[in-house]
């Protein structure tokens, strides 16, 4: 996996504002488990890359995964913004259905 990143990051070098080779890294990281460099990733994404709609589903599960259930809900939400804006029908839809999910989990339901 390690070989798979350092390939990713090369890319980077040569085409330093690609949006989707930063998504493809912050991913990299997220599978490893290296919590640190995803939230940058998925940070910087949001911010530099508000348009790239793939963002905000992958951001806000990862949010979800660390217990921070109200910060994945609002980036649920400005992501289901985004595709109205973008008219990305498929994108509002996962949106959706994952926001009324993390809607519909009480608390005591959340350590599973």
């Amino acid at each position: 996996m390690g070989n798979r990143l350092k390939e990713l990051q090369q890319f980077l070098k040569e085409s330093p504002n690609d949006p989707f080779l930063k998504y493809a890294i912050t991913m990299e990281y997220k599978k490893k488990g290296d919590n640190e460099n995803a939230l940058a990733g998925f940070q910087d994404l949001r911010t530099n890359h508000s348009d790239y709609i793939g963002t905000y589903y992958h951001f806000a599960k990862f949010l979800e995964e660390q217990g921070r259930r109200e910060e994945a809900l609002e980036i649920y939400k400005v992501g289901m913004e985004i595709a109205q804006r973008l008219r990305n029908r498929h994108a509002y839809g996962e949106l959706l259905s994952a926001y009324n999910m993390a809607m519909g989990m009480d608390e005591d339901e959340w350590d599973d």
